[in-house]
């Protein structure tokens, strides 16, 4: 006997990052996980300056740096977890928002399934989502396995193709996806995925790999991709009108 293959949900399905996402950049958490990530560098013996030079170049080659620890040193990932995710001082960074929720609550569920899909792990993903009380508003997650020999993360292939695969989506077509990560974005377009926008506060900082970033202003406003970029959520209403109620 073969095994029952679940029957594919024909509605649509939107994909929202998390980190830096559903909340604004504003609020430091990225720096706060910065530095923890690099005090947790300098505790495998290396110096300030080869614990940064580190960090930068394991977030650029392999999308995070615990990648690159997991590689190149001996860790446990799971440490790593408790030691920088796990310590970050959610609830006096966030807060729910009304609005924000108001937002979810008014997609139409007849005609949109709704998922988060992370690079962190599931116990991050889990308390952000809780503290924002989205909890409820979130049918399914897929984050990055650190448990996972080899795992993947945004913007690698892979890692698309396994969240269509958990998701029973087999159209990319019908993927609706907004994330802070312009590259994230864009693998994301290549692969098909039918509605993309750019989530980018302009004048805000955050961090990148123990850089820290300064959202400037795009001056490129013909763009060859055809990725909108917004700073508001409430303007998912007006892009994609089709999907709310």
């Amino acid at each position: 006997m073969f095994p029952d293959i679940p029957e594919e949900d024909p509605r649509s399905i939107i994909w929202f990052d998390i980190d830096n996402t559903l909340y604004s950049a504003s609020t430091k958490i990225a720096q706060a996980m910065s530095q923890r990530i690099h005090a947790y560098f300098v505790t495998l013996g290396l110096d300030e300056d080869k614990a940064s030079e580190l960090h930068h170049t394991y977030y650029t080659q392999y999308g995070l740096a615990l990648r690159g620890l997991t590689r190149h040193h001996d860790i446990d990932p799971m440490d790593f977890d408790r030691k920088c995710d796990g310590t970050l001082p959610l609830d006096d960074l966030i807060k729910p928002d009304p609005k924000l929720r108001k937002l979810f609550q008014d997609l139409d569920r007849t005609k949109v399934r709704v998922w988060a899909l992370t690079n962190a792990y599931k116990n991050h993903a889990q308390r952000v989502l809780k503290i924002l009380d989205l909890e409820d508003q979130i049918e399914g997650l897929v984050y990055c396995d650190y448990q996972q020999i080899g795992f993947t993360c945004k913007p690698e292939p892979d890692y698309y193709h396994n969240a269509m695969k958990q998701a029973n989506i087999s159209d990319p077509s019908k993927c609706y996806f907004i994330d802070d990560s312009r590259l994230n974005i864009t693998s994301a377009k290549e692969l098909g995925w039918g509605h993309c926008i750019h989530f980018y506060e302009v004048g805000l900082e955050t961090t990148e790999g123990g850089k820290t970033k300064k959202l400037a202003r795009d001056t490129n406003t013909n763009d060859s991709e055809g990725i909108t970029q917004i700073s508001d959520l409430e303007e998912l209403r007006i892009l994609w009108p089709e999907i709310f109620i």
